[in-house]
């Protein structure tokens, strides 16, 4: 067998990739290359303002890698029970960046998404020297979303550490935004930067309020607010509602403009995603798509969703086999401070895709 070092695997993947910073975030977040000084190694690679945030910025590169890391995490976790399932771990990943899909569009939005989240994290988190918690002095008086309404007449006030997600999305703008060709704009271009916004505005756009209350005895007689981020979960899946709906578009005739494909569909709006190609329907291995198919997996013989066995195994049939796990089992809390577990052996049935 060919042995590959782990910097030829991430270079790789910046090769295969037409947007080169996405091959190269997907490599960091994946465990073919770990190290986020990676992604600076390769600054030659790198459009300007990328490269400059490699030079000036390094720190904010570290959070690039766990947004990256974020985001691999998230869309597998929403692909789990999908014909592509999102993997990272294998030569294909490349060819699926190298088409304008559905599958494309979600990659570069949770990607987007988790550069945002990780880097307004690591600024609430006081781990950045250039921000830390969100400036709320011309901010409107709060209307909170958790510990009650206000109707009874208690004083309101910003403060607390909320996040400063404009400098995560400003930072994942400058980062994500570079584009391949200055001065010139492509379809692809078009589409890759309309779904990076999306991303990033499915953070931005639904931070909500949080309050604690203060007071003698328990009363609230003050409530201190603050922004926080929605849970990132909750990005993953507004987004896949997205995908779910996403706008098939084709090019203006200005090269500057996107337009949905079909009679009597509106335009999409920035939180959508929008693709230009039909996806392959992943059922049969294929190198030039970059489909692993579907041989193999597990499927859930009862479901009518995305998981049963008809739909992921496309009509094959599946086979039914018993394997044996080991798990830990009669855990018990020892003081202090030890927790001691049993090994039990079980038997588990499962239903694999012919």
């Amino acid at each position: 067998m060919l042995a590959i070092s782990r910097s030829q695997l991430g270079l790789f993947f910046i090769l295969l990739c037409p947007t080169n910073i996405i091959g190269l975030w997907w490599a960091v977040g994946s465990p073919l290359v770990m190290d986020p000084n990676s992604i600076c190694r390769k600054t030659k690679r790198l459009a300007g303002r990328q490269a400059e945030l490699c030079q000036t910025e390094p720190e904010i590169i570290n959070e690039v890698a766990k947004g990256a890391k974020l985001g691999v995490r998230e869309c597998q976790y929403q692909f789990r029970y999908r014909r592509w399932n999102c993997t990272s771990h294998n030569k294909y990943f490349g060819k699926i960046l190298q088409q304008d899909i559905r599958e494309t569009a979600f990659v570069y939005a949770i990607t987007s998404a988790g550069v945002t989240y990780a880097v307004t994290q690591a600024c609430s988190m006081g781990e950045l020297l250039q921000c830390g918690c969100e400036a709320t002095r011309s901010r409107a008086p709060p209307v909170p979303t958790t510990l009650g309404g206000g109707a009874d007449g208690s004083a309101w006030e910003w403060g607390g550490c909320g996040d400063d997600v404009e400098f995560g999305y400003e930072k994942s703008k400058q980062f994500m935004d570079a584009k391949r060709k200055k001065g010139k704009s492509d379809i692809r271009t078009l589409i890759d930067l309309h779904n990076n916004e999306a991303g990033r505005l499915a953070v931005k756009n639904y931070m909500r309020t949080e309050c604690k209350c203060h007071g003698l005895s328990g009363s609230c007689t003050l409530r201190t607010c603050w922004k926080k981020m929605p849970h990132f979960r909750e990005v993953g899946d507004r987004l896949l509602e997205k995908f779910n709906g996403a706008f098939k578009v084709m090019g203006g005739n200005d090269g500057k403009t996107l337009i949905p494909v079909g009679q009597n569909i509106k335009p999409p709006d920035k939180q959508d995603l929008i693709y230009s190609a039909d996806s392959p329907d992943f059922c049969l291995a294929n190198r030039k798509t970059g489909s692993l198919g579907t041989r193999g997996r597990v499927c859930n013989s009862t479901a009518m969703d995305t998981s049963g066995c008809d739909l992921l195994c496309c009509g094959r049939g599946y086979r039914e086999e018993t394997v044996i796990l080991e798990e830990n089992c009669s855990c018990r809390f020892h003081w202090c401070c030890v927790v001691q577990c049993k090994k039990c052996t079980i038997r588990k049935d499962l239903n694999l895709c012919l």
